[in-house]
């Protein structure tokens, strides 16, 4: 197979250089990006700072999907339901480090003209960016799994389909995202904040007709050492941990945001690093108010009325009417959860061509591609479907974001540690204080983790 090259970049002017060579203080030099076909497509015109918002506006926003996926909802729920408005603090938290994460990975991409697949495979050894790639093929199939349970259960409440129809239905989503694809990005950019714009007004309408204790949303959102000490809450927070901040997430936006045809001299660049965190720290604010309400709605309908063991999605719709008395509450529930699985496998196809094709520079078919990963996804959730029914949806549901949380490190510290190399970054390595912070983020991601797997291992041998 013919492997397309590169656009040339820009020509610099003599003034304006790159900070530093692509290739100085990598092992291997750059080859053709990640989804090509997409590459520095949509022009960035030399005007008004709003038009240029505009312009970048999008990325970001395939990026926040995956902050409020249906894995998102069953740790959410499981935590407003158990704990009330408690762990609201992890997910303010988690949002925090969404945001410092991804403008590191929107800022790699940007600078380097690498995403952070390729970046590994440049600069670790073959063995070592081969089982960072099986590593991340691992948690892009966890991710997969919850959002194909998430579209099968909301096919399901919606329009009576059985669970293990629904689980054959979602395969065939490809076909959506091929489509868009050959339309251009803008199209599938659009479709995407429509389908984020839906879900939010879904949970606005959940959150009005659910009247939470507006004291006890606040003092949610102070974090309390009760979340460390109790193994309970700690496992809930850190599949909201894993559910909120993805690793394949930080693979996808270092490589869409090259979709922008910025100038490639220091100040394009810098303008766009600028424009670029803008974008997505406005879009992780829809995502941080998603999140939030599915745990608040959570916490004011069934903790509230001792309904404290509400963990499946089909439990919620079947319980939102009749304790709200409000007639529709269960359907728009389940409307915004058919539309966050939606959205999910669209960005779920891009960020699993771009793992692909940046660890081992392999092109197959988008088409194939997504068929692969999702027969990985399928098969578990449809065994689970046969065997367990309704019952075992939100169990794995949990486990596939704390399985996503245990890959996260291996994301978060190359990414922090390129970021922070002088002979990559150039002018745009960071500040000592953003160095430290990542490295704190990363550090607490890696703490947690551990906690919870010496909690869970043991919990097998008790």
């Amino acid at each position: 197979m013919t492997v397309p090259e590169a656009p040339a970049p820009d020509t610099p002017s003599p003034d304006a250089a790159l900070p530093a060579p692509p290739d100085r203080g990598w092992r291997r030099t750059r080859v053709t990006p990640s989804l090509a076909e997409v590459y520095r497509s949509i022009p960035v015109a030399h005007t008004h700072w709003l038009r240029k918002i505009m312009a970048f506006a999008g990325p970001g926003y395939l990026v926040a999907v995956g902050y409020m996926d249906p894995g998102n909802w069953a740790t959410d729920l499981a935590g407003g339901s158990q704990f009330g408005y408690a762990l609201l603090s992890v997910i303010l938290l988690s949002n925090l480090m969404a945001v410092l994460l991804q403008g590191l990975s929107s800022k790699l991409g940007i600078v380097t003209g690498r995403d952070l697949a390729q970046a590994c495979r440049d600069h670790y050894s073959r063995p070592v960016s081969l089982a960072l790639w099986v590593l991340c093929e691992i948690a892009i199939a966890a991710c997969d799994l919850a959002e194909v349970i998430g579209t099968a259960i909301a096919l399901n409440l919606l329009f009576g389909i059985p669970l293990a129809w629904g689980v054959a239905i979602t395969a065939f989503d490809v076909l959506i995202v091929l489509y868009l694809q050959n339309k251009g990005f803008r199209l599938l950019e659009a479709l995407v904040i429509t389908l984020v714009a839906v879900v939010g007004l879904c949970f606005l309408f959940e959150i009005i007709v659910s009247k939470p204790d507006l004291g006890g949303v606040a003092r949610g959102f102070i974090p309390t050492a009760e979340i460390v000490r109790n193994p309970a809450m700690l496992y809930i927070a850190i599949g909201i941990l894993g559910a909120t901040v993805m690793p394949h997430n930080l693979y996808l936006h270092s490589s869409i945001v090259q979709t922008r045809k910025y100038e490639e001299t220091h100040d394009g660049k810098r303008e766009a690093v600028r424009y670029a965190f803008i974008d997505s720290t406005i879009a992780l604010s829809f995502a941080l108010f998603i999140n939030a309400a599915i745990l608040i709605v959570a916490a004011a309908t069934f903790h509230r009325t001792g309904n404290t063991q509400v963990a499946e999605i089909q439990d919620a719709y079947q319980l939102l009417t009749p304790l709200l008395g409000v007639g529709g509450a269960s359907v728009i529930f389940a409307l915004a959860l058919l539309a966050s699985g939606q959205n999910s496998t669209l960005t779920g196809t891009l960020a699993g061509q771009i793992v692909m094709e940046g660890f081992l520079n392999l092109r197959i078919r988008p088409w194939l591609r997504r068929l692969i990963t999702r027969a990985i996804a399928i098969v578990p959730a449809a065994i689970t479907a046969i065997l367990y029914g309704e019952s075992g949806t939100a169990r794995l549901l949990i486990l596939s974001q704390v399985i996503l949380s245990l890959q996260l490190s291996f994301a978060v510290f190359p990414l922090v540690m390129f970021t922070s190399d002088p002979e990559k970054m150039g002018r745009f390595v960071n500040p000592g204080w953003i160095k430290v912070l990542a490295y704190v983020v990363a550090g607490l991601i890696a703490s947690l983790n551990g906690w919870l797997l010496v909690q869970t291992v043991g919990g097998w041998f008790s």
